[in-house]
């Protein structure tokens, strides 16, 4: 019987556009394709062991040997946002995507936010994080405004310098918009943007938070929950569930720092699910077209891929995947709608089944119940019996 799933989000590592990408403007996205191409000799050998080579044509020789089986999945949700994703990975489809703006958010939103919170604010665009700061900081850090901005992703976000507003402040902040925008403006996530740093080098830390919307139905880490084995979230797993069916909880200041906390818990030997996201991916690198730098973010997990799988036993199973695209190589820099590669492995698995491609991020979740040997009390149809 397995006892232990290690799920970790690559987040943004897609593996080519969806069918329904021309509708996101995201045609001849392929976020870890056009990677490889632009960087000729990249490698990601121990996840190529796996099987990550075989899932997709990416230039790359197959696997006829993998310690692994494979897959890459459709998205039945509307959006290409981590909210979307992870809740689908859950076991959460969407029918109506989340609310976006383009042009900013309405007035009226504006006005009601500025009342409730007792000051202006300024920006109100859709923006760069790391471009915003730049432009409006010192305005920021003379007023002591936060600056609103949004992007291509339903999310509402207030950056401010944490020595003009601290982060209790901020986030107390955040608590207020989360709790005005529902209904129609019931965005996905609320983040808190905290920054550091003098005039021209303001720098965003590692303090952010998200303030998600409540999940509308029950997802497989309610169910492991409730049948009294632990979930162990990694990352910003906790904010993206708004903390349901999480029986504990770290927060990470980087990739490594996250694959040190699964390693722990993985050390801990609570039965369950270890449920991890990487961020910098998609933070660091995928929104800011770095190709280079989402290279080497991808080298330096997969140079630890052995030291999770050393620290398996023969009961547990590890599964990687993504929540959307982000690729670096295109002129947008938005998530993009693609495919989300699945490798899993175990020793007491099948190795080298191509799973294909499969209909719903949803059946992740239903395997790690399956595997957990639950009620698959979710959206999704399990994979299990094709890996036992």
């Amino acid at each position: 019987m397995m006892n232990r799933v290690i799920l970790v989000v690559l987040d943004s590592v897609g593996i080519g556009e969806l069918p329904d990408a021309h509708l996101y403007g995201d045609e001849g996205s392929n976020t870890l394709g056009n990677i490889i191409k632009e960087l000729p000799g990249f490698r990601l050998p121990n996840l190529e062991k796996l099987g990550l080579a075989n899932i997709a044509e990416l230039g790359w020789p197959k696997n006829t040997e993998c310690l692994g089986s494979y897959g890459k999945f459709d998205e039945i949700s509307p959006g290409k946002d981590t909210t979307t994703g992870h809740w689908e990975i859950a076991g959460i489809t969407l029918t109506q995507a989340f609310p976006t703006y383009p042009q900013g958010f309405p007035a009226d939103i504006l006005e009601e936010f500025e009342k409730r919170i007792g000051t202006k604010t300024i920006g109100n665009e859709v923006a760069s994080g790391t471009e915003i700061i730049e432009r409006l900081g010192d305005e920021h850090v003379r007023t002591g405004y936060p600056i609103i901005y949004t992007s291509a992703d339903s999310v509402f976000q207030i950056a401010a310098h944490e020595e003009v507003v601290p982060l209790e402040r901020l986030y107390e902040m955040c608590e207020i918009a989360r709790n005005m925008l529902t209904g129609e403006h019931a965005v996905g996530r609320v983040i808190a943007r905290p920054f550091t740093g003098p005039s021209g080098a303001y720098k965003r830390t590692s303090n952010r938070k998200d303030f998600s919307l409540m999940p509308t139905s029950k997802t497989m880490m309610e169910v492991i929950a409730e049948n009294g084995l632990e979930v162990m979230a990694v990352g910003k797993i906790e904010d993206i569930f708004s903390g349901q069916g999480i029986t504990d909880a770290v927060h990470t200041k980087n990739n490594m720092d996250g694959v040190d906390k699964t390693l722990d818990y993985l050390k801990s030997g609570k039965k369950g699910l270890i449920f991890t996201n990487l961020v910098d991916f998609d933070m660091h690198f995928g929104h800011r077209n770095d190709v280079k730098g989402y290279a080497n973010s991808l080298m330096e997990f997969d140079n630890r891929l052995p030291e999770i799988m050393k620290e398996m036993n023969e009961n547990d199973v590890l599964i990687v995947t993504a929540d959307h695209g982000c690729d670096p190589s295109t002129p947008s820099t938005d998530h993009s709608r693609e495919y989300i590669p699945v490798l899993i492995y175990g020793e007491a698995l099948k190795k080298g089944i191509d799973l294909g491609t499969r209909k719903g991020f949803c059946d992740i979740g239903a395997t790690v119940l399956d595997f957990l040997k639950l009620p698959i009390d979710i959206k999704g149809n399990s994979f299990k019996n094709e890996l036992v």
